[in-house]
């Protein structure tokens, strides 16, 4: 069915065009029961204002842009609707785009959220799109990045203390009496996945424990499943005394769980585990999977809250634009009860 127009909204109504993008528009001394005539009949036919010759006229489209790895997945999932119902509450929409960590992807989403004159950007960063972000800031579009962030840049972003998480987990496995403990990671170049692995080897110095590069695996991104599976179990036949195990991701905790299984080994009596980003599956897997679990909540509605007060729509109450927030240390059944500290869920 054909949209129905202003012109015909103001032709329904017996009113101008005029008076008919007054109210709309919420200006002009318009009588009530005009008003009222209108708001009526644009409820009753469906009428959309074209929102493109809005943002043309005004400047501003109350659209934001949120580009993530994966809008599917759990955690961006849940981030997404975050930001999603703190920026209705200041009239903003949301368009929500999947990188995949794809550099020419993400370069595409950018450019297509540009021609829609959204008014401000939260952006996962994929390596290499610094060039894409500097040209946002030099056309004045707000950005916050999430998750993640580039060091040379003075951009804002809201991401989880991935270094000190990875030490809170890695002291606990330590402190139940783990001592070879392998680090399953993902082989690409982003500062999060980087700090994570940082954390690993500065909890081996911290407790004077000899670190061992045959303990670590790194997959390359977006690996296919089956392979992955093989390299996890690889590292375990090549690592017979490894007794602890740390993935750096969940969907990485899922391989390697699989892994484990194929193996016939079992969590925690031969191989403890602890994964960063907790899963719902997590807790109901026996014997449960220790994780960190990242605060959702608190990330998006502060990335939220930072490009709102750049868009000056809110006050900014935060003494930093550049924000690290405390993971949850959720221990389960798959850390031995050795010395365990006291968060146990």
């Amino acid at each position: 069915m054909k949209p129905i127009s202003l012109k015909e909204i103001a032709n329904i109504t017996g009113a101008s065009p005029t008076t008919v993008s007054l109210v709309l528009n919420g200006k002009g001394r318009i009588s009530e029961a005009v008003r009222q005539k209108i708001l009526q009949a644009v409820k009753d036919n469906g009428y959309e204002p074209n929102r493109i010759a809005i943002s043309l006229r005004t400047g501003h489209s109350n659209v934001l842009g949120v580009i993530v790895d994966d809008i599917g997945g759990p955690f961006f999932g849940a981030l997404a609707k975050i930001i999603e119902v703190e920026a209705e509450k200041f009239g903003f929409r949301i368009i929500y785009c999947s990188s995949e960590n794809n550099l020419e992807k993400a370069r595409e989403l950018i450019s297509m959220l540009s021609h829609q004159l959204v008014d401000g950007y939260i952006i996962m960063p994929v390596p290499g799109l610094q060039d894409e972000i500097l040209n946002l800031k030099a056309n004045h579009k707000p950005v916050v990045l999430i998750d993640g962030y580039y060091p040379e840049l003075d951009i804002p972003h809201v991401l989880v203390d991935n270094l000190n998480s990875v030490m809170q987990g890695m002291s606990c496995l330590i402190e139940a009496g783990h001592r070879k403990i392998g680090f399953v990671t993902v082989d690409i170049d982003l500062i999060q996945i980087k700090e994570r692995l940082r954390g690993y080897f500065e909890s081996l110095k911290k407790f004077n424990l000899k670190a061992d590069d045959k303990l670590v695996l790194k997959l390359p991104y977006q690996m296919d499943k089956g392979k992955a599976v093989q390299a996890v179990k690889d590292l375990f036949g090549s690592n017979r005394d490894m007794d602890a195990v740390f993935f750096s991701t969940n969907y990485l905790g899922i391989i390697g769980i699989e892994s484990i299984q194929e193996l016939g080994l079992s969590i925690p009596k031969d191989i403890a585990v602890i994964c960063f980003d907790d899963l719902e599956i997590f807790r109901l897997l026996p014997p449960g999977i220790s994780s960190i679990q990242q605060p959702v909540l608190e990330i998006g509605r502060t990335a939220t809250d930072l490009l709102l007060a750049m868009l000056g729509k809110k006050k900014n109450h935060l003494q930093t634009d550049k924000i690290t927030i405390p993971a949850n240390l959720i221990i389960r059944g798959s850390i031995k009860a050795i010395n365990v500290p006291k968060f146990v869920e």
